[in-house]
């Protein structure tokens, strides 16, 4: 019998996009996907071919409304009080929401397996409510606190001297305990909610390991040391968005032969102010006219800025295929998106990445630890700023070096073929299910 495969995922590009090519793939394979999420994805999924759930009970808030909803969220200015905002305000709070639109799809579509990402908060209530097999996608660096890390959420690179450590120690104590105590209480509330024991440890790590399996995109090069970590997390390679093969195009109006060297930027989807990173980025490089600089907007402020930068080496729109240009780019200046640092690593591209919130210090500090690119700690950089990082990582060899040493460990891994294999075991007759640290 055909087996039913609900994927559930957050209303926002870099939730529901990155597992696209998975969904596509086991609908080839034959299972009956199907997906829920914010009825501003409808048109999107379903051009795939895959029927789609819109949210009824649940509210969706993403990179199109999330200001509308939360007028007071630009008023929250430190990195760990706005995280700490998110999680309580756009993700914890919809697990009620969740949980009662997936019982009314149920009733329709008996699913036998949901696919989520990691913070679609309701995963680990699924197989307690409804009882199937949860398989949870990190499409974030990996969040599971560790005795050799510093707290998620902080932007920190892993100490190396005694002290150091001692410091992380009482981070991670702080943070759990004090900064985002709120949270894991939230969480527990929904828990008790639905009759399930409410658990001690921080809520973050109830999330990767409270699901079946938790697919972590990405390679074990691009996560810091851990000496444990849970058996149920794996390492999948970098989970990307689907797209129709041999359909990358270099965009009509762009000749990069004409050009020394090109940069791609973008600051993705959530940000829309183009003054954060675009304005420093362009402005930087708009007359020096052996730079070629390609700027992809995401839909906001594109005609205002072709405008302002009108000068023959600038390309500005809205969308702009990625797979196509970062073949033949030099640097990569980026928000620090998850999505967009794997998909640069996968072509061995060097970057420049100046993001803070929602939850890119992460990403940053990741790929300025392991020397991929450098990160300006920032999400405001400077016209000079921007420039004297994207010199440095031109000049120097083993950024790219780096950054292709990361591609040839991407190619190790087959993230549709992995998480398929990890399906199939999942809904065997007797399932094999790591033990998982309850």
């Amino acid at each position: 019998m055909q087996k039913k495969i609900l994927f559930a995922t957050m209303p926002m590009d870099g939730h529901l996009k990155p597992l696209t090519g998975l969904a596509v793939h086991l609908k080839n394979c034959g299972y009956d996907v199907r997906w829920y999420s914010g009825p501003s994805y409808a048109a999107t999924v379903e051009k795939l071919s895959i029927p789609y759930f819109p949210f009824h009970k649940a509210k969706e808030i993403n990179q199109d409304n999330l200001e509308l909803v939360f007028p007071e969220r630009q008023r929250i200015k430190g990195t760990v009080p706005r995280l700490r905002f998110d999680m309580e305000h756009i993700f914890l709070r919809r697990i009620p929401e969740f949980i009662e639109d997936l019982k009314k799809i149920r009733e329709e579509f008996n699913f036998d397996l949901v696919v989520c990402d990691v913070l679609f908060a309701a995963s680990p209530l699924i197989q307690p409510v409804f009882g199937v097999p949860v398989a949870a996608a990190g499409i974030a660096p990996l969040g599971e606190s560790s005795n050799d890390l510093p707290p998620a959420g902080m932007g920190m690179e892993p100490a190396q001297s005694f002290w150091g450590r001692r410091k992380q120690d009482f981070l991670r104590l702080v943070s759990q305990e004090i900064l985002f105590k709120s949270c894991t209480r939230i969480f527990n509330q929904y828990l008790r909610q639905y009759g399930i024991r409410p658990q001690d440890r921080f809520f973050l790590d109830t999330l990767v390991r409270h699901v079946d399996v938790y697919w972590q995109s990405g390679v074990p090069g691009f996560e810091y040391f851990r000496s444990t970590t849970s058996p149920n997390v794996k390492y999948v390679g970098p989970l990307l968005p689907y797209q129709v093969s041999g359909t990358s195009a270099i965009p009509d109006g762009i000749d990069s032969a004409k050009y020394r060297r090109m940069v791609l930027v973008t600051q993705g989807t959530v940000e829309r102010n183009p003054e954060k990173l675009l304005v420093p980025t362009l402005s930087a490089f708009a007359d020096d006219p052996a730079t070629l600089v390609i700027a992809t907007t995401g839909g906001s402020f594109t005609q205002e800025l072709q405008l302002r930068f009108p000068q023959p080496n600038i390309y500005i729109h809205d969308f702009i295929d990625f797979a196509a240009l970062m073949p033949l780019a030099d640097v990569f200046v980026t928000n620090a998106g998850y999505g967009g640092v794997l998909m640069a690593a996968s072509h061995g591209l060097p970057m420049v990445v100046a993001g803070v919130h929602e939850g890119k210090s992460e990403i940053a500090a990741r790929v300025n630890y392991f020397r991929l690119g450098i990160s300006l700690k920032t999400e405001r950089p400077g016209v000079e700023q921007v420039r004297e990082a994207v010199e440095a990582v031109l000049k120097d060899p083993n950024y790219r070096r780096n950054t292709e040493r990361l591609s040839r460990e991407f190619l190790e891994y087959d993230a549709n073929r992995i998480c398929q294999e990890s399906i199939e075991r999942l809904l065997a007759p007797t399932p094999i299910i790591p033990e998982l640290w309850f």
